[in-house]
């Protein structure tokens, strides 16, 4: 993180007094209300007041987002600029983005909960590198000339897939929208996004900065309102040729089967996870292992897809392990999220605390020991504040390791090989991420070969970088990866073209 962009509590007050929120559709480059003239209210989960009534959309208004998104599409306004052309507005929404970060950092903080710290310090500067990131390998993408046989030239070539349709989870609004808008927008398609009901506020921001960067009227749409009217409508849309979502698992099924029963688009999903972490008896430096494992599990208040979220540790190291976690968690303080002191925030709605609280609940029902944690705090703020919360003498049986809680919650496991610690780590419909904590190179190489996971990290929580695909095995995953330039494949077309050459005469 860089201190230096983190206001301080009493600057973030101030802003929000003038703080300027989007609250209308952004269809061809324009603000628009819904046609139904419906809204919705957003509210803050630090405090449980409403921030805004939105535009709530549905699928009269996904039609004429796609349409302009096909307009767009067709004329060839974006995917037939000059790359070099589309690198450099590319580049200038991401520069815009850096620039009026503090603005969007406020927004994602007070609509999701996620700490100042984070948005500031990392989610915004990090959407802004994701952009910048894809627009760079605009113009280096190249195709293929195949070897074919005397007197043929057979080209292969790619083209972007056309209209793609984004449904974007609540999570980190701006930079799971990056992560879908990056690769699809440098690979020349245009876009229909639908942002989570509960955090909508900076995306309908961020798509207005494309339109002030020169990116064409029409190449960016974003439709808020609820998943079963809007999500469905772009997951049905036979104009849409490509749908990649965030989500769920529950939610992604879906998709294949809109797809299936209509134009059989192509559908890109990115699910849940229930990851492991594995602590080997000959790790030396515990302590590094509980400050990893704090930040795999407790880092944005555990609403993470990757979240390490199942402690897998040698039997002998059990004891010393939750005694180190005990002590990291004095670095992670539960607050305010507007308090650049805070680590943790609020829980993203009322209705998701108390799912996470009913997650607790089973836990104890089912005999694990809660060690630090496990009830609402702060009530009196009227936020959904639930603090890390740490489990011991959990089975891999139990509902709190077997399903996904997407809250602080901690699940400690022991084993006593390390083919069994292999095989409660994949124990499990999921297969996101996974980390592994070891001293020896041999059992580093072995254990990330066998972890059914798509990302492993070694003596760190990890998910890679921009130059790397995230994406997951399993229930986690089906039909491409995130990130790094693989994500480009996944939104163009690849053609061949066979060209027969007449003989000299």
């Amino acid at each position: 993180m860089t201190d230096t962009l983190i206001p301080d509590r009493a600057e973030s007050l101030a802003a929000l007094e003038t703080l300027p929120l989007r609250t209308r559709m952004f269809i061809d480059g324009a603000f628009v209300d819904a046609q139904a003239g419906r809204r919705f209210t957003t509210e803050n989960p630090a405090t449980g007041r409403p921030i805004a009534e939105v535009a709530e959309g549905g699928p009269a208004d996904v039609d004429l987002a796609v349409a302009a998104a096909r307009r767009a599409a067709d004329d060839g306004r974006w995917s037939r600029l000059n790359p070099a052309d589309r690198k450099r507005l590319l580049i200038a929404w991401a520069n815009l983005i850096e620039a009026n970060a503090p603005e969007l950092a406020l927004i994602e903080t007070i609509d999701s909960g996620k700490p100042i710290a984070d948005t500031a310090g990392f989610d915004i500067a990090e959407t802004a590198n994701c952009i910048r990131w894809h627009a760079e390998a605009t113009d280096k993408l190249y195709g293929q000339v195949a070897p074919a046989p005397e007197g043929i030239v057979a080209t292969i070539t790619r083209e972007p897939v056309g209209v793609v349709g984004a449904v974007i989870p609540w999570n980190y609004p701006a930079l799971m929208a990056a992560w879908k808008m990056g690769p699809a927008l440098a690979t020349g398609n245009t876009m229909v996004i639908k942002p989570a009901s509960y955090t909508a506020l900076s995306l309908l921001r961020i798509a207005e900065l494309a339109t002030e960067a020169g990116i064409p009227d029409g190449v960016l749409n974003v439709v808020t309102g609820p998943g079963g009217s809007v999500g469905e409508a772009i997951g049905r849309h036979d104009d849409v040729d490509c749908v990649a979502f965030t989500g769920s698992t529950e939610v992604g099924r879906r998709f294949l089967h809109y797809a299936a029963d209509g134009n059989l688009k192509r559908v890109l999903l990115e699910l849940g996870g229930k990851s492991p972490q594995i602590v080997f008896p000959d790790v030396t430096d515990m302590a590094a292992v509980a400050a990893n494992a704090a930040i795999a599990i407790f880092m944005n208040m555990g609403e993470n897809c990757s979240a390490g979220s199942r402690m897998i540790v040698h039997r002998s190291r059990r004891a010393e392990l939750l005694e180190a976690l005990k002590a990291e968690l004095g670095n992670w303080p539960v607050g305010d999220p507007l308090d650049p002191s805070s680590r943790l925030g609020p829980l993203v709605s009322r209705s998701h605390m108390e799912t996470v609280l009913r997650y607790i609940a089973a836990g104890r029902a089912e005999g694990a020991r809660v060690v630090v944690g496990g009830e609402r705090i702060m009530e009196d703020s009227g936020g959904y504040f639930v603090p890390p919360t740490v489990f011991d003498g959990v089975r891999n049986d139990m509902t709190i390791a077997r399903e996904e809680i997407f809250g602080p919650v901690l699940s400690v496991i022991d084993f006593d090989t390390e083919d069994e610690a292999v095989r409660v780590a994949n124990d499990t419909p999921y297969g996101l991420a996974a980390s592994l904590y070891t001293n020896d190179l041999n059992v580093a190489h072995r254990v990330a070969r066998d972890l059914k996971a798509g990302v492993v990290g070694v003596n760190a929580y990890a998910e890679g970088d921009n130059t790397t695909p995230f994406g997951g095995y399993k229930l986690s995953g089906f039909g491409g990866h995130d990130k790094s330039v693989h994500a480009h494949d996944q939104y163009t077309e690849t053609k061949t073209t066979w060209i027969t050459l007449r003989p000299r005469s």
